[in-house]
């Protein structure tokens, strides 16, 4: 497989089919033949062994490894990435259709397959056009509240790829479709805070300069969804908020980084001079960003637990964080391995970058003092 583009999330899951059905097939077995930790019961062994990282416990006994993958063990974090394959390309309409979706399972350190969404209406997305030689058409998706969610992207004729979104959840292992948008758009602002996901700005179906702001609570998505792959909850709908001044959020998909109540985003990727505003989710008001926050945003950001953010200087390979207090950016680790930068994602104390020409996907742990580097490899062919 040939990739065209990677788009990388970090999400809880993950309970692998394979892993799924082997634990569903020992369950009995494990349970009434073998204890956790002999002379325990197993419900006080899983309290003393979820202590433990599962790490250390794939690598010991089969029963340990087998208790990883079970629903009572703590979830662990998975990356997730979308990627294009130029292998089925219509030459004809530049469409690709082969969309496929994997994760990185860091326990066992391998790549795994996720199921295809469902192909009622076919998912086809433009991703070369030759007006666009130099640059890939994207695909925009958050994380939220433990699901993937796939929000923007272009079909033919440049029209939005997607009426309403879709969404895969790890724990079921299924996709389903959210509710139909007011307006579909592709190239806007997308992100999510709190368990709300939010659209703003774009290109429309006709053409047209979309302003207004979209959000959608998945707060309880987890709770009551999920009964079958392609479900729609009734009740789901898109509310309509407050919408931008211009169109000057609207040249390309921008990720609005959820902070602290707020989304901020800015026009422009990369060293370029670019324009920064914050939108305020309780009080659907937009105001201009810090000056220091704009001038040092010079690559692609995320946010630790929506309270601190990173930014990766593509151009000079370091990794940044932001000190709201003194409105500048703090310098955490320089790396040659992070220019050229083209994605990043935050959780659980890591920072992933996802690096241009091949380098792979580049782990930050900014807990520990120096900062730790290491490289996960990206599936084949990318």
């Amino acid at each position: 497989m040939s990739s065209a583009k990677v788009e990388l999330e970090i999400l809880h899951p993950t309970t692998t089919a394979a892993a799924a059905s082997k634990c569903q097939k020992l369950h009995h077995y494990h349970y009434n033949n073998q204890s956790l930790l002999p002379g325990l019961p197993d419900d006080i062994a899983q309290v003393c062994l979820s202590l433990v990282h599962p790490s250390v416990l794939y690598s010991v006994c089969h029963s340990w490894r087998r208790l990883i993958y079970s629903p009572s063990f703590p979830p662990f974090l998975s990356i997730y990435t979308l990627l294009l394959s130029t292998k089925s390309v219509d030459q004809a309409s530049n469409h690709s259709r082969s969309v496929e979706f994997s994760c990185f399972e860091p326990i066992s350190c391998k790549w795994l397959s996720l199921p295809q969404p469902p192909q009622e209406p076919p998912l086809q997305f433009l991703v070369h056009h030759p007006s666009f030689i130099s640059r890939l058409l994207p695909i925009q998706s958050v994380s939220v509240s433990g699901n993937l969610v796939l929000l923007s992207a272009t079909a033919d004729n440049f029209l939005p790829a997607l009426s309403r979104p879709l969404i895969f959840n790890p724990l079921s292992r299924r996709w389903t479709y959210g509710p139909p948008f007011a307006a579909p758009r592709r190239w806007c602002a997308a992100g999510a805070s709190r368990g709300v996901v939010y659209v703003a700005s774009g290109i429309g179906s006709h053409y047209k300069l979309v302003r207004s702001v979209e959000k959608w609570d998945l707060k309880n998505i987890n709770d009551y969804n999920f009964r079958s792959p392609l479900g729609i909850e009734r009740t789901w709908k898109w509310e309509i908020m407050g919408g931008l001044k211009d169109g000057k959020f609207s040249r390309e998909a921008i990720d609005a980084i959820g902070w602290r109540g707020k989304l901020c985003m800015v026009n422009v990727k990369g060293d370029a001079a670019k324009e920064g505003i914050i939108y305020n989710v309780k009080t659907d008001a937009w105001a201009e960003m810090p000056e220091g926050m704009l001038v040092g945003w010079r690559g692609p950001a995320a946010a630790m637990n929506e309270e601190t953010i990173y930014v990766v200087d593509e151009t000079k390979g370091v990794l940044r964080e932001y000190d709201s207090d003194r409105d500048t950016w703090v310098e955490i680790v320089v790396d040659d391995r992070l220019k050229g930068a083209q994605q990043t994602a935050a959780a659980g104390g890591k920072v992933c970058v996802l690096c241009g020409n091949g380098g792979g996907i580049v782990v930050v742990d900014v807990v520990v003092r120096p900062p730790k580097l290491w490289v996960v490899n990206t599936p084949a062919g990318v």
